[in-house]
């Protein structure tokens, strides 16, 4: 039992002080409750935890900090701790595969890795489906574009690199549509719970794609140093697109919300007043007179993190939430969501070993800032061997988010601020073997 607590307990102690969702349609909540989930709640592959083990991770007053009992390739970082209570088990999922491309008439072959973290909400189904399932999507895409890929790599001119970027971005776009079609598709046979955010990274080819959708995000770390590969896509950042939407296509939302925004809510006594609104295609602010269509709910309600889609959800993109309606009505949220990603290549240029790419859920986001980050992974570079290094930092990322407990399930910062309460969970990968790994390639083929 001592060991398997050890496992749990944080490799740099020293170092680190210290449900959203609507109502859904009631006929398919019924026949739901009597299906079984396509995949059985478990952590990622990769931590091999017993039974056990899985029950003591979900213990949500101790929030054991977890990582790979064996190291993952180049000695990448994970860590993970559950929330402070908010949901029965941790929704969020991680996943690494490794994989190839061959091509036997000529013995080629091209291998990639992968890392993916996705963000559950309303239940843990759509982020096990998402870690279970879009490798392999992933995969069969490659696979389809892959004597074109082989064509631009011997070919070795800027045109065809421009190509291969081109396909490999192309394969990720159509692998998100494929996985949320099969999320629902699916949920006629299995017990389908809530959706997810979704961020993939995909080395290949000496280039780092990564692809977004939702709030989880990736930035590239070098000493004190980051870089955005993502952006957050919430109502917050994606304002301008639903209201265009819900403004060109009233019917989405059933007549029940509103494209206009104004200064302030109004109330029946306003009707026939004066104020300050704008449509869905205005930057600026205009007068008009207070109409009964006027007093319909905002598609987009508060600001930040704060900021909710039809007031039920705080994300605009992931898979999943086929039948999640606006709280209090019978609309239909998902016309609004999008499972399309925004990909954003970059090419491993660097041959600094203290270059890496960082993964993590909102769980992280909020309440550690992107700079802040880049410090704390400089610390564990510096400061721990290169077998260590990138869990050592994984490990100081979740510790620092999750804070200390100070009374019931009351965690805070070590500056008193209210810690993350929420599942988080870290990815630290070196990019610099990755280009170690293109050169051989280039050398063994070119």
């Amino acid at each position: 039992m001592d060991s398997m607590y050890n496992r749990f307990k944080s490799v740099v102690g020293a170092v680190v002080g210290g449900s959203e969702g609507g109502a859904s349609n009631d006929s398919l909540l019924s026949r739901q409750q009597k299906l079984e989930p396509k995949f059985p709640y478990n952590r990622p592959h990769f931590l091999q935890l017993d039974d056990e083990e899985i029950h003591i991770s979900a213990d949500h007053r101790l929030r054991p900090i977890i990582h790979p009992s064996k190291p993952l390739p180049y000695y990448a970082g994970y860590a993970e701790c559950i929330n402070a209570g908010k949901s029965r088990w941790n929704e969020d999922q991680a996943v690494f595969r490794q994989g190839v491309l061959t091509k036997p008439d000529v013995q080629f072959s091209i291998p990639y890795s992968y890392y993916g973290i996705f963000d559950g909400h309303a239940g843990v189904g759509a982020a096990l489906c998402a870690a279970n399932q879009l490798h392999h999507i992933i995969h069969e895409k490659l696979v389809d574009a892959q004597d074109d890929i082989w064509a631009d790599f011997i070919g070795k001119n800027l045109v065809t690199c421009k190509q291969t970027d081109l396909l490999i971005i192309g394969a990720l776009e159509a692998a998100f549509k494929e996985m949320d079609q099969l999320i629902a598709e699916d949920r006629m046979k299995y017990l389908a719970a809530g959706g997810c955010t979704a961020c993939i990274a995909l080395f290949i080819l000496g280039k780092l794609y990564v692809a977004n959708a939702g709030d989880s995000r990736a930035i590239l770390c070098n000493n004190n140093n980051f870089q955005p590969l993502s952006m957050d896509f919430t109502p917050e950042s994606e304002r301008d697109r639903i209201r265009r939407l819900v403004e060109e296509q009233p019917s989405l939302v059933g007549n029940e919300f509103t494209s206009k925004e104004f200064l302030q809510p109004l109330q029946t006594t306003d009707l026939g007043k004066t104020v300050m609104y704008r449509d869905a295609h205005m930057k600026g602010w205009a007068y008009k007179t207070v109409e009964q269509d006027d007093l319909k709910n905002p598609v987009i309600v508060g600001h930040g993190k704060r900021s909710r889609l039809m007031g039920t959800i705080g994300v605009t993109r992931g898979f999943g939430d086929h039948d999640l309606n606006a709280i209090y009505t019978k609309v239909q949220i998902k016309p609004l969501l999008s499972h399309q990603p925004e990909v954003q290549v970059y090419k491993i240029t660097s041959t600094d070993e203290k270059e890496v790419l960082v993964m993590g859920t909102d769980g992280l986001w909020d309440v550690v800032c992107c700079s802040k980050a880049a410090e704390i992974v400089k610390k564990s570079i510096e400061n721990f061997s290169e077998k260590e290094r990138y869990v050592c930092a994984a490990t100081c990322l979740v510790g620092f988010a999750r804070g200390s407990l100070i009374n019931d399930h009351n965690w805070q910062l070590k500056n008193g601020k209210q810690a993350s309460c929420d599942d988080i969970s870290v990815l630290v990968i070196p990019t610099f073997p990755y280009k170690l790994e293109y050169q051989d390639l280039c050398e063994k083929y070119l």
